[in-house]
This record gives structure tokens, sequence and C-alpha cells, in this order.
């Protein structure tokens, strides 16, 4: 069951633990990547599959984690679109020449994951070679976010030129839209094809529209995506952060599971939403800075927000920080099995 317990618990069938996986588990925290980055770029490194799977095997050697998660920035794909970029330290991803305009959208060349990002596959592959006990994730940014990301050209904390392009050419931003859709869908196909048991969208930026944007111009495109890949079998996670008052629209996607941020307790979620997806979440990553005693506490409440364990993921609110001592996270993994295997024998 070891294997299949994440598929398992993301499908809503019964698993003999609760499963975990972390958000950024294969990254700055850990000594090996770290030193791995004193020679190489991010860049550098998601696009040399054997460093790549060596990053993801990392946590997965370290902890007890019931995935890998297949180490990418979810600004790859934009090459293949003919979007030139770069991860700039302590920034992230950075384009130089924004997509502003509608001729900049019909500038956009077909995007073929085969060709412009053959490495994540083959990264994949990697690490299924090397790793025969667990699977790998793959993943995805979702529309609004990765539309942001190339609007602004870069990271943002008000989106004011999306927004600008949202409200003053929603055409134009529609098209834009479209057009990620197909790519992401295409990408995500093209991980599964490389062995990726289930697959994340990360729209993590979504939580910055209202509702009523999100129903009128973001609901169909990501049930379009999730739509596009449920003839794979793989069952699917959609997450976001801030994103609370769009709970009822994000059940409405088409994904198998709702990862939820630290903001709104499961329990309040299930509330919400019914029984008609898997919950992944929603442990502060800030809790792996503290006590031990507040780490357990707070993983103890994450889990009791979901009494059965039936249906639910456990993971972060977003990201492992990179102040987090590697300690805690084997601590939080090896809690989290035990007391799971606990609420199964109530």
């Amino acid at each position: 069951m070891r294997r299949d317990r994440l598929v398992r618990a993301l499908r809503g069938e019964e698993t003999d633990t609760t499963p975990v996986w972390l958000m950024r588990q294969a990254g700055r925290h850990l000594p090996g990547y770290r030193k791995l980055r004193e020679t190489h770029s991010l860049l550098e490194i998601a696009r040399t599959p054997n460093l790549a799977a060596e990053v993801t095997l990392e946590p997965v050697r370290r902890y007890d984690v019931d995935a890998g998660v297949v180490f990418a920035d979810i600004s790859l794909p934009f090459l293949g679109l003919g979007v030139p970029f770069s991860i700039d330290p302590g920034v992230g991803p950075v384009v130089p020449h924004p997509v502003c305009s509608r001729e900049d959208v019909e500038a956009l060349t077909e995007f073929d994951a085969r060709t412009s990002v053959p490495f994540v596959g083959k990264a994949i592959e990697r690490f299924l070679e090397l790793e025969g006990e667990r699977p790998i994730i793959g993943f995805a940014g979702g529309p609004f976010t990765l539309a942001a990301y190339l609007v602004e050209g870069g990271p943002s904390r008000e989106y004011v030129e999306t927004k600008r392009l949202l409200y003053a050419e929603p055409e134009t931003f529609d098209r834009l839209v479209a057009r990620l859709v197909t790519m992401t869908v295409d990408y995500l196909r093209f991980q599964a094809e490389s062995g990726a048991a289930a697959l994340q969208l990360f729209d993590t930026w979504v939580g910055a529209v209202p509702p009523s944007v999100f129903e009128r111009h973001l609901l169909e495109p990501v049930r379009t995506i999730f739509e596009g890949l449920r003839p794979l079998g793989r069952p699917t996670i959609y997450f976001s952060t801030g994103s609370s008052h769009l709970v009822e629209l994000l059940a409405r996607t088409g994904a198998d599971a709702l990862g939820v941020d630290w903001r709104e307790p499961l329990g309040r979620v299930r509330r919400r939403i019914g029984a008609g997806m898997a919950l992944q979440g929603n442990l502060d990553p800030g809790a792996l800075l503290g006590t031990s005693e507040a780490l357990r506490r707070e993983a103890r409440r994450v889990l009791e927000e979901v009494p059965d364990g039936r249906a639910h993921v456990f993971n972060l609110g977003h990201g492992v920080l990179p102040e987090t001592d590697p300690d805690r996270v084997r601590e939080l993994v090896e809690f989290v099995h035990d007391a799971g295997r606990g609420q199964r024998k109530r």
C-alpha cells in the first residue's frame, strides 16, 4: 500500500495512514541542495535531469515522505512560448519583455512540451529509475499565476498591470489565459506520460482576484485543464493561497483534491465544499521553526480537522521555509504517519 498511499488518499480511498509530502520539500532548507547551488543555478539544475532527479530524491531519502515532487519551476515552459526569462536569486522568475498587448499574445509560439522541456520528463524518468517505493508528483503553474508573471514581468504584490489588462482589455486577458491552458494541458500530460503519478496545479496568486472575476475569467479555463487531464487517470490537485473567499468556486474546478493554505481550517473547508474533493494541507510552514511541542500540537490540530483521516493528504499551507531545520521536518513526517495510524484504529 505504501507506493499507492498518496494516490489512494487523493481518490478518497482507504489508506493505512495519512500520506504526507511537503511543498518545496526539495530545496533551500536541505544541505545537499545548498551545496549544489554553490556551483549551479536553479535553471541549470532543473535543465539537467540527473541533477534534478538527485535534488528530488534528497528529501525522499532523508525523510519518510510518501512522494517526490519533480524539481522544476512554473516558469520553465515560457521558452516554449517564445518568451525569454531568467530566475534571479532572491527574486524569482523575471520576464524582461512582458506580454502586455493583444499583439504580444498573438506572437506567442505554439508550445510542445517534448521539444521545449524534455528535461522535465527525463528527470521524472530518472527519479523512478532510482526510487522504487514512492511515486513522483508533477506540477505546473495555474493560468492566473502564469499570466501575472508574463504581464508583470516578475513577482508582484498588487498585480497592477495584470488587473489593468483584465479590466481594460478582458478579451486579450482571456486570449492569454486560453494560450496558457493549452500549454499547461500539454505540459502536464507530458509529465504523466513520463511517469508522474499525480499532478498539481499551483495557482498561487489567484487569491488576488474577487469571486466575480474568478467565475467570469478563470473557472472555465481551470476546468478545461482538469478535464483535459482526466483521461490520463492521474489524480489532480488545485492549490492556491489567500483564496478562502473562492473556496466554493474552487470546488467546481474539477480537480480531485483541493490544496488549502493555512488561513482556513480544513474542517471549515470541508463543510463549505462537501465531500466531493479530497483535501490537502495545511500546516503553517512557520510551525516548523518553533519547538517540538508546538509543532506536534499544530500538526495534531490539522489532523483532527479530518477526524476519520479519509481523503486527506497532509502538507504545509505553502512551501518549506529556507530557515527550517531538516530534523524538524523529519519529526513532522514521523508524527503525521504515527498519528494517522492512530486515527484509523479509533
